[in-house]
């Protein structure tokens, strides 16, 4: 069993005439950059062979003109990697391939327990020497699609049970495309049209940037084969939706949509709730740039507090959230300047996203004060981050989590705040324009939609801040 996981971008594209599509590929992986920056992978199919390149880097430093121009075909699938589940071995860069079988997979999201696809490769006697949960997941529908004389529907229904967890996939299968989600709909995935085809994608900035045209989510448990500009849908299993709320508070880019909403407006909206539950006497709202900035702008519009650009991110550092522990430090303190004459002397709002490890919010109050701040009244678009995440997100262990062990007056005194408020989870819900039922919750209650390796519980509910959750 593993303790770490993987937060991770997939698409596909398929063109029912000659066009190179590895630079469509390119571009929706390039506009996916902040769902993995480890490494990078692109496969194609010719009509005959199958192409591939990948390795360690972000899209802009992994290919080139001669590599993207090795990679011909009308159909090609895409991967960023976060090296999470399994670490950073390039041996687990995707896609994984079969050039043999003209077979090509990618994953987003984890599986929890892998013991059937184990069990499955034992039985099968596959040597899975150093195989993550795709890498496991790869090998079995390989096998299948052999059995099945290339039968896409009849290996993947023999495959899902195998599968525990959550994932959105895509495969490529002797220039056939598919992609899969499962039965809970855990990670967001999107298809649009092309003039010539379709693309699938983790979300749909990367449909704007390749200009196709957002059709519809892939729904929960369904199978999609494309070929020849033809859309097949299978469904493979009855599905509820439960799509993981920290989507919308922080991991998908603010220009994309989920379940149809728009991820800045449910940000927006987020921080205007917050304005209301927990005002703050001040002079003025900040936000932590760039994924606090919606909900600061809500913030003050509800407060009437005027917006300032007080805090500079440099673009360069990334998110640290995704960063390697053994970096994560420097690149904190890199990744923010203060405007003095914006803030000193100031009793500011600073409004962020969400509080995780709380490493940058606790450099940032610290470099705000060092400005001349007079308060700094912390305020958070998300509620308490509780519980650890299975699904595809970096958080495995309730001790790298802040709000684990500490009330909302504690974490206060770490952060250096002179008050810290959080939103609800029924105004986080609220702000989606979904119904509960439709959201994975889990990082905020603990209530897990699909069965994960966890036990440890947090602080007693007595010691909970009354009306945060």
């Amino acid at each position: 069993m593993r303790s770490i996981n993987e937060k991770c971008a997939v698409i596909a594209v398929s063109n029912s005439q000659d066009f190179d599509v590895a630079r469509l590929a390119y571009l929706g992986l390039w506009a996916m950059q902040h769902r993995g920056q480890d490494s990078s992978g692109i496969a194609s199919f010719d009509g005959s062979r199958l192409h591939h390149h990948k390795r360690r880097g972000l899209v802009n430093q992994v290919y080139s003109e001669d590599s993207l121009a090795k990679l011909s075909g009308r159909s090609a699938i895409g991967h960023n990697r976060y090296s999470t589940s399994g670490g950073d071995d390039s041996f687990l860069n995707q896609p994984f391939v079969n050039e043999g079988l003209g077979f090509a997979f990618a994953h987003n999201g984890n599986l929890p327990y892998t013991t059937k696809l184990r069990e499955y490769a034992t039985t099968h006697k596959m040597v899975v020497n150093g195989h993550n949960d795709t890498g496991l997941m790869s090998l079995a529908l390989s096998n299948e699609l052999k059995a099945n004389g290339g039968d896409i529907e009849k290996a993947l229904r023999t495959c899902w049970p195998l599968f525990t967890g959550a994932f959105c996939c895509v495969g490529m299968l002797q220039g056939r495309i598919f992609a899969f989600r499962d039965a809970h709909g855990i990670r967001p995935l999107s298809l649009g049209k092309t003039s010539n085809g379709y693309v699938v994608a983790s979300e749909t900035a990367a449909l704007d940037a390749i200009g196709a045209v957002y059709e519809r989510d892939i729904a929960p448990g369904e199978l999609v084969i494309i070929e020849n500009n033809e859309c097949v849908s299978i469904q493979i299993e009855k599905g509820r939706e439960q799509l993981d709320a920290f989507e919308f508070v922080y991991l998908a880019r603010p220009d994309s949509k989920l379940a149809g909403k728009s991820i800045f407006s449910v940000r927006h909206r987020a921080g205007m709730l917050l304005a209301k539950s927990s005002p703050a006497d001040a002079d003025m709202v900040l936000s932590a740039p760039d994924s606090g900035t919606p909900a600061a702008v809500g913030y003050s519009e509800v407060s009437g507090l005027p917006f300032g650009h007080g805090l500079i991110k440099n673009r360069y550092i990334g998110r640290t959230f995704i960063e390697p522990e053994k970096i994560r430090k420097s690149a904190v303190e890199l990744k923010f300047n203060v405007i003095d004459e914006v803030v000193r002397g100031k009793r500011v709002v600073l409004v962020d996203d969400s509080i995780v490890r709380g490493n940058t919010l606790k450099h940032v109050t610290k470099l705000l004060r060092a400005h001349g701040v007079k308060e700094v009244h912390l305020r958070v678009a998300a509620p308490p981050v509780k519980y650890p995440d299975f699904y595809g997100i970096d958080t495995p262990s309730g001790s790298n989590l802040l709000a684990h062990d500490y009330t909302v007056e504690e974490i206060c005194e770490r952060l250096g705040a002179d008050s810290l408020g959080y939103l609800r989870v029924d105004d986080l819900v609220e702000s989606t324009g979904l119904p509960r039922e439709r959201l994975c919750l889990s990082s905020f209650t603990g209530e897990y939609p699909i069965p994960v390796p966890y036990k440890d519980r947090p602080m007693s509910l007595a010691k909970e801040e009354k009306g945060v959750v």
